[in-house]
């Protein structure tokens, strides 16, 4: 078979069956195309792609202007390494400096080496600042957290899935309740060594555990009154997804009435990938003040492709259409009514308890245990009626589309999720 050959669905699957790595459990289709909020497989079926790549793609598929800035950067120049200057990484930390209120930035190339990054920050901060003694730093994580898949993160983590058979694992970390202010306070009162807190805004592969209102101000009130840096891993919650540009809302830029009631958080150390490049190219960043991110000095931290030309253009890009198109505040609204209409269908459903998010990361919780397949079995049948979506602990529906979709859009697949629900009721 030659590699450009067009390949059925059954076909491709049987490829990565046979030939890839069993690390994933793809929902069976098989696409090959994408625009703005849809998508199309193999054999031309149209879908509303209703998780955005887990927010990778909140400007839309294949992007026009992002794809352009990364083309024409690629025909000029794709890779130097940080061995010598390019043209291009100065622009995007200027800009993206500018744009999310930071003196500084440590660009990576996935969401994991990102949190990764924030860890050996923080920890190098807590002995060369903070003077904790060497090798005694921790740093306080939340339980049902999910920051990526190495082996440091998943020392941290408490899905068995995750961790299972990798030990011996890491120490330095302190294992709290999400959402826990009381405990939070117990950690950096009983522990002198703690340099830092990190915490998800929406804790997104939970199954979009939003907290209280007040949750993240009080947590940054908590880490400056114990000198503690809070970490904010805004990976799937940045970059307009929750209806503003951050979901701690620091140097927010959209409408006063997104964050009415919401106090701002602006937090010490922040993490972005994803939605940072558009879906387009891996990348990934780290941003902090100079008072924190001047530790690192050279030799202490790198990457081969960390900050190459074609990350920067396509990084940069990606920050402008968020701006230009207004995405944050499209996000919000559409978030609202989304909301609203499946709560108008929960008040005399039997199959969902409720609907929880912010923006346009939201959840459905299915009426049934974690162990059944009925969440599964609805996401296989949304398939068949042209709406892609995916289960996360087993129970739980997320429903994250690219954030460039349209009011009709918005309520068009509103219909098709109530209709398929409807197939389910008992």
């Amino acid at each position: 078979m030659a590699v450009l050959d067009q390949l059925t669905s059954q076909e491709a699957m049987d490829l990565e069956n046979k030939y890839g790595a069993h690390n994933y459990h793809p929902l069976p289709v098989v696409l090959s195309k994408g625009e703005g909020v849809y998508v199309w497989d193999v054999e031309g079926k149209k879908y509303y792609d209703f998780l955005s790549a887990y927010s990778a793609v909140n400007q839309g598929h294949c992007h026009p202007k992002i794809v352009g800035a990364m083309t024409e950067q690629a025909k000029n120049l794709t890779l130097t390494s940080r061995a010598f200057y390019n043209d291009m990484l100065g622009r995007y930390e200027k800009y993206a400096t500018e744009y999310f209120g930071f003196d500084k930035l440590l660009p990576m190339n996935t969401g994991a080496e990102a949190v990764e990054t924030a860890l050996k920050i923080c920890r190098k901060w807590a002995y060369e600042v903070k003077n904790i003694d060497e090798n005694e730093a921790e740093i306080i994580v939340c339980k049902n957290n999910f920051h990526g898949r190495t082996t440091t993160i998943i020392s941290f983590s408490n899905d068995p899935v995750a961790r299972k058979n990798f030990g011996p694992y890491t120490n330095g970390f302190i294992k709290i309740d999400y959402d826990n202010l009381e405990q939070l306070e117990d950690a950096l009162k009983n522990n002198k060594n703690v340099a830092g807190f990190l915490v998800e805004p929406i804790q997104g592969e939970a199954g979009v555990y939003v907290p209280s209102e007040d949750y993240l101000s009080k947590a940054k009130a908590l880490c400056e009154k114990y000198n503690v840096l809070f970490i904010a891993d805004e990976v799937q919650t940045g970059i307009a997804r929750t209806g503003r540009l951050l979901a701690t809302c620091g140097n927010c830029t959209c409408e006063d009435k997104n964050c009415s009631g919401t106090p701002e958080v602006k937090p010490d150390v922040l993490i972005l990938g994803k939605a940072l490049s558009g879906g387009a190219y891996p990348v990934s960043a780290v941003l902090a003040n100079d008072n924190v991110m001047n530790v690192i000095r050279p030799g202490n931290h790198g990457s081969t492709f960390g900050g190459n030309p074609v990350a920067a253009a396509v990084a940069i890009a990606a920050l402008e259409v968020v701006k230009e198109e207004d995405l944050a505040q499209k996000a919000f609204d559409l978030g609202e009514l989304f909301r609203a209409e499946i709560n108008k269908y929960i008040e005399t459903s039997n199959i969902v308890n409720l609907v929880r998010g912010k923006g346009l990361l939201n959840a459905i919780v299915i009426n049934d245990d974690e162990d059944s397949d009925t969440a599964w079995n609805i996401c296989l049948a949304l398939r068949d009626n042209g709406l892609l979506a995916k289960p996360t602990h087993g129970n739980i529906i997320r429903f994250a589309p690219p954030l460039v979709m349209t009011k009709e859009q918005l309520l068009d697949c509103v219909s098709i999720i109530t209709k398929t629900l409807e197939a389910f009721e008992k």
